[in-house]
């Protein structure tokens, strides 16, 4: 027959269970469950929040899915061309609007096919906002399901490939059928693209429109 449990192993069972019974209870306690997302930068809030003040609504870009390398932001930028020169740079995938002091306004970009056949100097011959986009025709022959529809010409508007805003490039007066666009596609900015030249989400391309006027020069790299 056992004998009864003693004082001394009572109390090493109590000491055994309670850290159990506590984890138990955290476990299922608001503070455990409770995920908490890290703190986005206000700034960055705004420039990427819905623009409901447009011709048609911008929606939000979400904070989530932005990766950090393709937020709008100022940095040290030395070069000799002068302020308010617009230099893109295909292969980095950026797209750079000269400031004064050495510094520049950064923008992460995506690059279509169309934006590595051009490299060298050209001027902003004319802004459209939400452009009309005619597609090529051999983005017809390549896609004819797509794209036959459009050989007129599709209208602006939100889900126009061009975006909320383009800039039309020329070359001593031609033009380079290069263009810096918006896109519907903001997953894309900082990949290589089917198609399509510079494209900037629309937030980036509204405020990069707002700040170069026409003649403006650009440099593609």
């Amino acid at each position: 027959m056992s004998s009864a449990p003693t004082r001394s192993t009572r109390r090493m069972a109590v000491a055994f269970l309670m850290p159990l019974a506590l984890a138990a209870c955290a476990s299922t306690g608001p503070d455990a469950s409770t995920t908490f997302a890290p703190a986005v930068d206000p700034q960055v809030a705004r420039h990427y929040a819905a623009i409901e003040t447009d011709k048609f609504p911008v929606p939000a870009v979400s904070l989530q899915k932005l990766k950090p390398r393709n937020i709008r932001t100022q940095v040290e930028y030395p070069t000799d061309q002068p302020p308010g020169t617009i230099i893109v740079d295909p292969q980095d995938k950026y797209l750079y609007l000269v400031q004064e002091g050495g510094t520049a306004l950064r923008y992460g970009v995506g690059v279509g096919k169309a934006g590595l056949e051009f490299a060298g100097t050209a001027n902003v011959q004319y802004k459209r906002q939400w452009p009309r986009w005619t597609p090529t025709s051999d983005m017809i022959a390549r896609s004819p399901e797509i794209n036959q529809q459009w050989a007129g010409g599709m209208e602006g508007g939100p889900e126009n490939p061009l975006g909320a805003r383009a800039l039309y490039l020329f070359k001593d007066g031609k033009d380079t059928l290069y263009r810096i666009h918006g896109t519907n596609q903001p997953w894309s900015i900082g990949e290589a693209v089917s198609s399509g030249c510079i494209r900037m989400m629309n937030q980036d391309v509204i405020d990069l429109y707002s700040r170069v006027p026409d003649g403006s020069k650009v440099v593609v790299l």
